[in-house]
């Protein structure tokens, strides 16, 4: 893989790539591919769907390499590098985008925070 250079985040403090994050999915316009994390077999077909087509549509519009992860405290963060050298990379576009997919999917991305800290940290939540 490339150099990265360049990251943008939204929710939760800005932390180092790879500090106890977890990928639940992304894409990566150089290689035409994306991934989603096995481990996470058990979020409904409709949720894995619209995650897909998030991160694809991101990189189609934006370039670069596109995540969706997992903070330790289960909070959901969305993240985009590009290459070093990929001067087509549309850095201003993918602040404004994050922050749109951020809004516009916010009760999902709050669903999604809820089954991390319930089937994977295994809290009790007391929703009285």
């Amino acid at each position: 893989m490339s150099k990265m250079a360049g990251k943008k985040e939204i929710q939760g403090e800005k932390k180092k790539q790879g500090q106890g994050k977890i990928v639940l999915c992304g894409a990566n316009a150089y290689e035409q591919k994306y991934y989603f994390n096995e481990t996470f077999q058990g979020i409904p077909q409709s949720i894995k769907d619209e995650l897909h087509i998030i991160c694809v549509l991101f990189t189609e519009e934006i370039g670069g390499i596109f995540t969706i992860a997992f903070e330790p405290d289960g909070n959901v963060v969305m993240e985009t590098n590009f290459a070093e050298d990929d001067y087509l990379y549309d850095e201003i576009g993918s602040g404004l985008m994050v922050k749109e997919v951020g809004r516009n999917r916010q009760e999902m991305f709050e669903s999604l925070s809820l089954y991390y800290r319930v089937f994977v940290l295994h809290e009790n939540l007391d929703l009285e």
